[in-house]
């Protein structure tokens, strides 16, 4: 077999002095996806090349790449010297496989030894084409079918098929972030957003027994399972948040309970983020969402903390978010009808404007930090990849 993977870079390539770091990574993250498939990978600034060496792994291996952030596209193509007749005859065994009525080649010439300049190249293998293929013609603006010519140092890469691939920077370049994962539709989005600016992402979850359910926890591992797909391993941190939310339940104007509660999660949070070195900490909040999603209650809640949060769907509508959600496989798992503890005392009518000063206040009638250091302290941690089973519900 003569195809091989080219896998091009887009984004990488503006990086500069920085660009062998960027590369270097995506490097290592299409090998730890790929450690259970015979490959072989070289690479340079311009292209990486993935050769297959078992046939029947190749569409399994395209899945794979096509959702590892870093790269811009991944092309199927045939490989063969540099060579001038050898160039021809593949030319035209792959149009030869194609039914088009019109036609483009596109020479890319970096190897400025061979003798023969692009567009010369160009019309001598497109007349090539015309004389051993009836009933067609050139459409250089237009072409059903664009035959691309990648002419390089040591081989020649030809090439029809061009995948999409998952864009941004491969993941881990930028750090280590936190990401509340609560089960929702819009908070596995965001982490996969962030997942594709270059964060490596672990997950915290705030449980509250027997309020919600152990389905409620599967089905949140199982978000996490298919975040995976994108980055290969995740960690899932489980706070037990009842006696924090009973206590809020029992002292605080219900009002202000979902308030108080984002507050709560916020120091968790921040406790171990500090304690496990993440950089920063994301959450699915989108503006004017929900009554803790105003741009006010932001402001109050985050007031806790001067922890770098981000907030990737924050301008985004539901309609778009659930777009991505579908995109990235978590939509139906989002909706499965178990509670969270953000729901199970959601009061009728939550604040859209509170006010610092009664927060403080409210929060004096217990002792949270007690609260807050023993939750902590039985945290639950799991390791979580996509090679894993999947959870039952």
């Amino acid at each position: 077999m003569n195809k091989i993977i080219l896998i091009k870079y887009g984004e990488l390539t503006t990086k500069k002095a920085n660009r062998n770091q960027f590369i270097n990574l995506l490097d290592t993250n299409i090998k730890n996806s790929l450690k259970n498939y015979n490959i072989k990978i070289t690479k340079n600034r311009v292209r990486m090349f993935i050769e297959v060496l078992n046939e029947e792994d190749f569409e399994i291996i395209i899945n794979k790449l096509s959702k590892i952030f870093g790269i811009h596209s991944i092309v199927i193509a045939n490989k063969t010297d540099n060579n001038i007749d050898n160039i021809k005859k593949e030319v035209l065994k792959i149009t030869k496989e194609k039914n088009f009525n019109t036609f483009k080649i596109e020479t890319k010439r970096s190897n400025k030894n061979f003798p023969i300049k692009s567009m010369e190249f160009n019309k001598e293998l497109g007349g090539l084409i015309l004389k051993n293929i009836p009933n067609i013609k050139v459409d250089v603006h237009n072409p059903e079918l664009l035959i691309k010519v990648e002419i390089r140092d040591n081989d020649t890469y030809i090439y029809n098929e061009e995948i999409k691939g998952s864009g941004g920077y491969p993941v881990g370049v930028a750090g280590k972030g936190l990401l509340m994962l609560s089960g929702g539709i819009d908070s596995p989005v965001a982490g996969y957003l962030a997942m594709k600016r270059g964060i490596k992402i672990d997950c915290l979850y705030f449980e509250s027994p027997p309020h919600t359910s152990e389905m409620a926890k599967n089905k949140v591992k199982e978000l996490v399972k298919k975040l995976s797909n994108y980055e290969s391993n995740i960690k899932l941190h489980i706070i037990n948040f009842t006696n924090i939310q009973e206590n809020i339940y029992k002292n605080i104007n219900p009002d202000y309970m979902i308030t108080i509660m984002r507050r709560m999660m916020y120091r968790i949070s921040e406790k171990i983020m500090n304690k496990y070195n993440y950089l920063v900490l994301i959450n699915g909040e989108s503006i004017g969402q929900v009554a803790s999603q105003t741009l006010n209650s932001m402001r109050v809640i985050n007031n806790v903390t001067n922890i770098p949060v981000i907030r990737p769907v924050a301008c985004l509508d539901k309609l778009e978010i659930i777009d991505i959600a579908k995109k990235i496989d978590t939509y139906e798992t989002s909706i499965l009808p178990y509670e969270d503890c953000c729901t199970i005392f959601l009061p009728k009518h939550p604040v859209i404007n509170p006010k610092l000063e009664k927060c403080i206040e409210y929060e004096t009638k217990f002792n949270y930090e007690i609260l807050i250091e023993d939750a902590i302290n039985n945290m639950e941690t799991i390791d979580i990849n996509n090679e894993k089973s999947k959870y039952n519900f």
